[in-house]
């Protein structure tokens, strides 16, 4: 077999071929392309990965941009702000690689082809259409070698994808802070970076940050902590309790002051990581915080719902707001992803369900809520599926696969499909 290596076109050889084809209106130089030894693996590793403009973007501008997954996990590629899920794809039409390939214009070395003519002509099909071409080149007088540097025959395509945050939640909890009197029961050897937990976690930079913040974990001896439930609402409580006892307004919160108070009481990192969590920055008051109603009722209603016990809605609903310091008020919507409530059944009831305990399957999971409650409305079960969704398929759409659905009183009702 005679390989590219062996064999060189000539100009004569490029001519004579170009007759047989009958071709006409071409430029001076002639591109032959020699496919690469069989033995050539230099360029083995090699693979293409289809990218949208964000990637792109990302690229160009030399951000930092990453594959990642464990052994028994599938790959994910990251830019700062995304994650995608990585699939390989076949392609129809073999492609080729080929360095140093020149684009029609920079073979010619007629002026109104040439880049140098102020890119009159931008392509060779422009180029030949040209009205005012006296006499096209169709001479070939220069033959140069091209090598195919690799064929491939498929790629990699890229999904965008909801952020992976289970692992943040499985690792976390293995150690989660109970306070420094508690500290000595922890194996330190389980506990996580910053930078090491973010290179484990499934998701972009960017997301990671947004799901430590959702999983209310904070650093704590520059390790990341997911905290006792029991020990955040005590601390919460305390801080909460600065409210009456300075006679603060709602949106007037100093943070210098319930820094200090609580100096010697709880450890300076957590009054942090919890302050920065459960306030924002007043709108009234310059330098002045108020806490999150929304955060703040869930903690208080997760605390109640922890143990799995079943309520009656009116005296959940009693007990909840009664724990609440003076300006909270409480509201269904704060149950998202942490409680279900079902007035189908003989008694109207509220009971915990925490979307971080459900199984990782969609369709473990339906079966699950299913088994909890036997009809839901999108609402009610959007919390506990979106993490399943993607900017292309939507709640509804995997619930419509998925699940059977009937429509009573106006109001679109899921049950299960088996």
């Amino acid at each position: 077999m005679i390989y590219s290596q062996d064999y060189a076109r000539t100009v004569d050889d490029v001519r004579l071929i170009v007759k047989q084809a009958k071709l006409d209106n071409l430029t001076n130089t002639a591109q032959a392309i020699y496919y690469p030894h069989e033995d050539d693996h230099e360029l083995a590793n090699i693979k293409l990965l289809e990218v949208d403009d964000h990637i792109l973007e990302a690229i160009q501008n030399c951000e930092d941009v990453c594959f990642k997954g464990a052994l028994n996990e599938k790959v994910v590629f990251c830019t700062q702000s995304r994650t995608y899920e990585v699939k390989e794809a076949e392609i129809s039409n073999s492609l080729l690689l080929v360095r140093n390939l020149k684009m029609a214009q920079a073979t010619s070395r007629s002026p109104i082809k040439s880049p140098k003519s102020g890119g009159v002509n931008t392509s060779l099909d422009n180029s030949t259409e040209e009205e005012n071409v006296d006499a096209p080149i169709d001479t070939i007088d220069e033959v140069e070698r091209r090598d195919v540097a690799k064929i491939f025959h498929d790629y990699f395509e890229l999904r965008q994808v909801r952020p992976k945050y289970r692992k943040i939640i499985d690792l976390l909890r293995l150690t989660r802070y109970a306070g420094p009197e508690n500290e000595h029961l922890i194996d330190r050897s389980l506990l996580f970076r910053f930078n090491q937990l973010l290179d484990t976690v499934q998701c972009s930079k960017d997301e990671f940050q947004e799901g430590l913040r959702k999983y209310r974990a904070i650093e704590v001896e520059e390790r990341i902590r997911m905290l006792d439930i029991e020990y955040e609402y005590r601390v919460v409580t305390l801080l909460l309790a600065l409210i009456s006892e300075n006679s603060w307004q709602p949106d007037e919160i100093d943070k210098e002051v319930t820094f200090e108070s609580m100096q010697g009481i709880v450890p300076y990192e957590v009054v942090d990581g919890i302050f920065d969590i459960y306030t924002t920055p007043s709108e009234r008051v310059a330098e002045r915080f108020c806490y999150r109603e929304g955060l703040v009722c869930a903690l208080f209603a997760e605390k109640i719902l922890q143990h799995g016990l079943k309520f009656h809605i009116d005296e959940f609903l009693v007990t909840w707001q009664e724990s609440l310091p003076e300006g909270f008020e409480v509201d269904e919507k704060y149950l998202r992803g942490i409680g279900i409530v079902d007035r189908e059944g003989a008694v109207p009831c509220v009971r915990g369900l925490n979307e971080a305990d459900l199984p990782m399957n969609l369709l473990v999971r339906l079966s699950t809520l299913f088994r909890t409650k036997e009809r839901w409305n999108l609402e009610q079960i959007e919390p506990f599926i979106e993490c399943f969704a993607t900017p292309t398929v939507g709640v509804t759409s995997l619930l419509a696969k998925y699940t059977r659905s009937l429509v009573e009183k106006g109001v679109r009702i899921y049950v299960s499909k088996h």
